[in-house]
């Protein structure tokens, strides 16, 4: 084991400014939730909400939405955003498979492949059991993951993966993104050391912000089951956000399930 991977690092959701470096303006599923939010015949929830990417549009469209998330430092990131532009968007910190919240909702979201970070089935089953405990009737569960292909959980162990390159938001100078990943196959799970560096105009590495990430990942017919597990009794399993069939191992899954 290297020196990184020890179990030791924050959750790369610890401090919601820094997670915003990268992902604050990333547009996957954003369209796709958004206009889910919109078209949605009562209040909204977003889990594991975030710094708000999906939540703060959806307000800004006029939806009643609503944001769960785990991690007060993502939430904290979220409010002094939505401060900036004038919203008071209603909170809660909680865990995505242990909350109780007083409404009922038509639509509960839980985007960017969050629900993988859910450890184990019984969590899995109980996040899964809240949210539809939570749904009005007929209203739809929707969250998007990823099919575990070869390509995948075949990766190399303990590999260190450049993921890309972007300009700092303020100061333009180049940030790279790194994944060092290992992986129980037995278990289908996935420990990740993600590092930012941030460089400096000479091209040197000014600082590195390392933090870590696990999940377990997710088979088509294993999702089918905690489905059915969980007292849905209606379900889609799609390969992109357009609803298309899922029929190749390399595309992503998104989900949907309702409550009748």
């Amino acid at each position: 084991m290297d020196e990184h991977s020890a179990g030791n690092l924050p959750s790369t959701f610890d401090d919601g400014d820094v997670y915003d470096l990268i992902l604050k303006d990333f547009p996957y599923g954003l369209d796709y939730y958004v206009a889910l939010a919109r078209a949605a015949k009562g209040p909204v929830l977003d889990i594991a909400c975030g710094t708000g990417r999906i939540l703060l549009p959806s307000m800004q469209a006029g939806v009643d939405i609503e944001g769960v998330d785990l991690f007060e430092g993502m939430l904290k990131t979220l409010r002094a955003k939505a401060a900036a532009l004038g919203l008071s968007p209603r909170l809660h910190q909680a865990d995505m498979s242990d909350f109780s919240l007083p409404r009922s909702y038509a639509l509960i979201m839980i985007p960017f492949n969050a629900f993988i970070h859910n450890m184990t089935q019984a969590v899995q089953i109980r996040c899964l059991q809240r949210c539809r405990e939570h749904l009005l009737p007929g209203g739809e569960l929707t969250f998007d993951t990823f099919f575990p292909s070869l390509e995948i959980v075949g990766a190399p162990q303990h590999s260190r993966v450049l993921e890309g390159e972007l300009p700092h938001p303020e100061t333009g100078l180049p940030m790279r993104m790194y994944d060092t990943r290992s992986f129980d196959r037995v278990e289908q799970t996935q420990h990740s050391v993600n590092e930012v560096e941030l460089l400096a105009a000479d091209g040197s590495i000014e600082r590195v912000i390392r933090s870590e990430t696990r999940s377990r990942y997710i088979y088509k017919q294993e999702m089918s089951l905690l489905l059915r597990v969980a007292g849905f009794a209606r379900w889609k399993i799609y390969s992109d956000f357009e609803r298309h069939p899922l029929t190749q191992e390399n595309e992503p899954m998104v989900v949907s399930a309702w409550n009748s």
